[in-house]
């Protein structure tokens, strides 16, 4: 049996061009492919394809959907679990198989950033100084794994409009399945009475834990629904647009329905008026400001009146006082952090006595709804600036070099959006390497498809 034909320029992101039949110089045959051979290029596009839309699906849907009242935090369900680390690993292996199959040698080389490298050189050196160390790498390495399954997303389709339409078939499957439940299973898709937030009741998560996970993650969904519209799948973007934004209006989430339409604008901004650099500079102006007023108010009187005078609620739902708390505790460990992921709900936090004048007891807290300040919690001020940074930053500089290329420019827009909304985001939750949460593997994606865009070319159709 012959092996599965490789191409040269197989993926979505090309390190070069299809080389074409004629060069300036010289004229080289084309050998003919017999039938069979052909065959089986287009089963192995396919299959590649599939592979793709599967591995965006399972991103968003998880390995455990649906999971129904939620006692202490969004995030807890993806503490490393049986379910998540086997199902990852199985992913993992088959994800990396296909790759090494169908995908070229220079691609994959390309996926070996020197950013990817020192983020997770970072988090495992953290490792070291959590309490417990094994299980702290234990639940990075799923992070590890998991990012073999993004990868695989982006570079094994064939072109551009095979990841557009692999896509879009299965978010689109998503939203529909979810808007489903709301019928079905609105006890599983929407917050009631029961549990811990009773004053959620009524506003929908669908098939994840918490509506402060949903309403990013739909924010993000919508945000591809454009993408996909702009490239190819015109009906199946705009719904997936539409439902999705709905979605995230019924989240109850305000500030994540006002970071969204901010993100779309100043990228769409940015592209009419082919200024990205622009475009960047006014996303850092706005950053800034978003700082100031949420995390900047346990610091400045006046940045939290200028706060109070905009919003209703200052603190956040008592997420102030959290950051006091994590603010405080940096001090503690500054240089080296407290390990990845060996903070919150460690012997030392668990052992505290109750602060009955806070909005929420630290000692039920799985995060501390803030990526920065989590960075600098696990990593140490170096460490934590260092992987924003490497994250939020770097990418930046990767669309300008993307936004100069002839093709891909929607595949940018789509990255840098969700890099832009994941940035104010993080301001109000966390997700850094967080393991399978399906917002830091979909900001992972953007980030990813980022740096290879900025290298690398994409193939719009072949």
């Amino acid at each position: 049996m012959s092996a599965a034909p490789r191409q040269s320029d197989l993926g979505v992101l090309m390190q070069t061009p299809p080389a074409t039949a004629v060069n300036s110089t010289r004229r080289y045959p084309v050998p003919a492919l017999s039938s069979s051979d052909a065959g089986l290029t287009q089963l192995t596009r396919h299959l590649a394809s599939l592979l793709s839309g599967l591995g965006l699906f399972l991103m968003v849907f998880t390995l455990m959907p649906f999971q129904g009242a939620v006692e202490v935090d969004p995030n807890a369900g993806n503490d490393g679990n049986i379910v998540n680390q086997i199902g990852y690993l199985v992913l993992g292996v088959v994800y990396l198989s296909a790759m090494l199959l169908v995908v070229d040698r220079r691609v994959l080389a390309r996926l070996i950033s020197p950013a990817w490298v020192a983020v997770f050189a970072i988090a495992y050196f953290s490792c070291l100084q959590s309490y417990d160390p094994a299980a702290s790498a234990r639940g990075l390495t799923l992070s590890l794994i998991a990012m073999i399954m993004v990868a695989g997303v982006l570079v094994l389709p064939r072109s551009e409009q095979d990841f557009v339409h692999a896509g879009a078939n299965a978010i689109l499957l998503i939203v529909l399945i979810d808007y489903a439940a709301l019928i079905v299973a609105p006890d599983l898709a929407i917050h009631s009475a029961d549990g811990g937030e009773p004053w959620h009741a009524g506003f929908w998560r669908g098939h994840l834990l918490h509506k402060n996970v949903s309403a990013p993650v739909f924010s993000i969904l919508c945000v591809f629904g454009i993408y996909c519209a702009r490239s190819g799948a015109t009906l199946r973007g705009w719904a997936i647009a539409l439902l999705s934004f709905n979605f995230v209006l019924h989240t109850g989430s305000k500030t994540t329905i006002g970071f969204l339409p901010i993100a779309i604008a100043l990228v769409l901004a940015g592209r009419a008026l082919r200024s990205p650099g622009l475009m960047i500079a006014a996303h850092i102006a706005m950053s800034v400001m978003i700082f100031g007023l949420t995390l900047g108010t346990i610091y400045s009187d006046t940045l939290l009146a200028a706060t109070r005078a905009i919003i209703d609620d200052a603190t956040f739902t008592g997420r102030d006082d959290i950051w006091k708390f994590a603010s405080a505790s940096i001090a503690d460990h500054p240089w080296f952090g407290q390990g990845y992921s060996s903070f919150w709900l460690s012997p030392v936090i668990m052992g505290l006595e109750a602060n009955f004048e806070a909005s929420w007891d630290v000692r039920g807290i799985v995060t501390g709804h803030n990526s920065y300040l989590d960075a600098a919690l696990m990593f140490g001020l170096p460490g934590g600036i260092l992987m924003t940074l490497l994250l939020f930053v770097k990418p930046l500089f990767d669309y300008i070099r993307a936004a100069r290329r002839p093709q891909g420019g929607a595949f940018a827009d789509f990255c840098v959006m969700v890099v832009i909304f994941m940035t104010y985001n993080a301001m109000l939750e966390s997700f850094f390497l967080n393991r399978a949460d399906p917002m830091w593997l979909l900001t992972a994606l953007a980030v990813f498809g980022l740096g290879l865009a900025g290298r690398m070319g994409l193939r719009s159709e072949q």
